[in-house]
Order: C-alpha cells, then structure tokens, then sequence
C-alpha cells in the first residue's frame, strides 16, 4: 500500500487544481506562494510525475493532478461531513462568528447582550481575525466582513455603509484650535494604512495631499485611542467613534463627512447545517444595523 503524502500537500494539490494559481491557493489556505510550490514539488518528487505545467501566467494541471485531486476533493467533503456530524451532536444552536477585533470591541461586543435576550438558546462564539473565514475548514458559521462585497462561494447581506470625519480629544483641540478646515495641515494627522484622508479632503473641498509623516496604524482601535489621548487627529469611521463621541472622549471639529469606500457585510455558506440558527442572527443584525 502506497504510503500517504502530507495531508497539507494534498490540500495545496487541491486547491491549486481548483483556482489554476499557486497565488489564489496560497490566499486560500493563509500560507505563503513557497509553500504551496514547495507542496507540490514534494509531491511530484514523491509520485515521480509532473502534475503542474504554466500556461502563461496560470499554473495548469496535468490529467494525474486533476484524478488526484478529485479523490482528495472527495475526502475533505466527507471529512467536513464528519465535522459537520460532530458539530450537529454538540447543537445547532452554537453559532461560530468571526469579525475584526475594531468592530467586534466598538459595535459588537456591547450589543451582543440583545441577541443573548432574544435567542437565548444560542451559544455564541465570538473570533476576531483579519484573514477572511473560509467557512469550510476553520469552524466558522458566519463573519462580518469590510468590504465591497461580491465574495465568490458564499451569501452576503450589507449592513451598512459607514461615514468617516475628523475626531480629536477635547484636550486637543483646546490646545490646537481648529477655526477653518485648512487649519489641519498644521497639526498631527493620524493615520491609518487602509483608509486615505484624501478621500475626506476632497469631499470637504480641500486642496491637500495625503499626509506623508506622522502616525501610522493597522488597527482602528489604536487609531481611536490615539486620537483619544491627544496625540493628533484622526480620520475615524462613524461606527467605531460614536461611543467615544457619545462618552466625551473625542469631539469632531467639523461636521463635513465622507460615506467610506466600503461596508460591512454578514457572510455566511447557502449550504450551511446551521441556516436556521444563521438566519435568526442575521435577521437581529440586520434589525441592529437599521437601528445605528
């Protein structure tokens, strides 16, 4: 009996033969592009056969490569099967949710007390994490994702769209008055690595550049934070800034906003065992997402 090869190489064989891309395998699996050609040549060492040729920029599978990754295809969906079984013996009543930690702190976390109200039977499981469940391997029934939506293999719901303006602290501003909106090329503009301020400069009618120096931050929760204990101003989404607006924290100096780029959506799998439990969260998120 032929020895089996790493499940993960077989996974990398798999998923590469379904998205003709070592690139697109490797997103999907949360490794690196090495790595899932590194699998592959494992395999092809071990099998002594050539089960990948490149077609221009796509990476074709050879007639062995596409047998064998059907039969691996095959034993994740009875594999998934199994879990599935498993999950159901544990209920279907668990609800798996994966979301980013700025949103799941700012807007989830203090309104998770309804839904614990109106279904209580639920159990929930609350993950944060800025890679994208893949809902097949990860455990996950449904994620709040920040995008422009269209994700292929799943069903999405917009929230809704957010608005980002200016904040800073009361101290700050006491310190720094801001009597014009062209005063803001003179102080501190905290930034963030995914939402440009030109997007609200021009809306305001502003002929600035993008800020080029300053503080740079991946989290909105530190860009908040930031903004909060005076060390400049930061472009903050509506979402996550109104409980600090609302506490006193941070103030806005202008009242011109920006709808932003994008939205939040709840993603989940048509297919999922859970649709009922899925279905009943996603009707209270829609209700909570009208209501803010």
């Amino acid at each position: 009996m032929t020895r089996l090869p790493p499940f993960m190489a077989l996974r990398a064989l798999e998923a590469a033969t379904r998205l003709r891309s070592y690139t697109r395998a490797a997103e999907e699996l949360h490794v690196t592009h090495g790595a899932v050609s590194h699998q592959i040549r494992r395999l092809e060492e071990e099998f002594g056969l050539k089960l990948f040729r490149r077609e221009g920029n796509a990476m074709a599978p050879t007639e062995p490569a596409l047998k064998l990754a059907a039969k691996v295809a095959q034993a994740i969906r009875l594999m998934q099967q199994g879990a599935d079984e498993l999950s159901a013996q544990r209920g279907a009543k668990t609800l798996v949710i994966s979301t980013l930690q700025s949103f799941a702190i700012r807007w989830l976390a203090p309104r998770l007390a309804g839904f614990a109200e109106a279904a209580p039977e639920v159990e929930v499981e609350v993950r944060t994490d800025d890679r994208l469940a893949d809902f097949v391997h990860d455990g996950v029934d449904v994620a709040i994702r920040y995008g422009s939506g269209g994700w292929p293999g799943v069903e999405a719901r917009e929230l809704f769209s957010e608005r980002l303006f200016p904040v800073c602290s009361p101290a700050f501003l006491k310190a720094h008055p801001l009597e014009r909106m062209e005063d803001l090329g003179r102080v501190p503009l905290l930034r963030h690595n995914r939402r440009a301020w030109a997007l609200w400069f021009r809306s305001a009618g502003l002929d600035m550049a993008e800020p080029t120096s300053g503080l740079v931050f991946d989290d909105s929760n530190l860009l908040i934070a930031a903004a909060a204990n005076g060390l400049g101003v930061a472009l903050a989404p509506s979402t996550l800034a109104e409980s600090e607006i609302a506490a006193g924290r941070l103030v806005r100096p202008f009242p011109v906003s920006v709808e932003a780029e994008y939205g939040y959506f709840l993603v989940w799998r048509a297919d999922s065992r859970k649709g009922e439990t899925i279905a009943r969260f996603r009707d209270w998120m829609l209700g909570e997402a009208g209501r803010a």
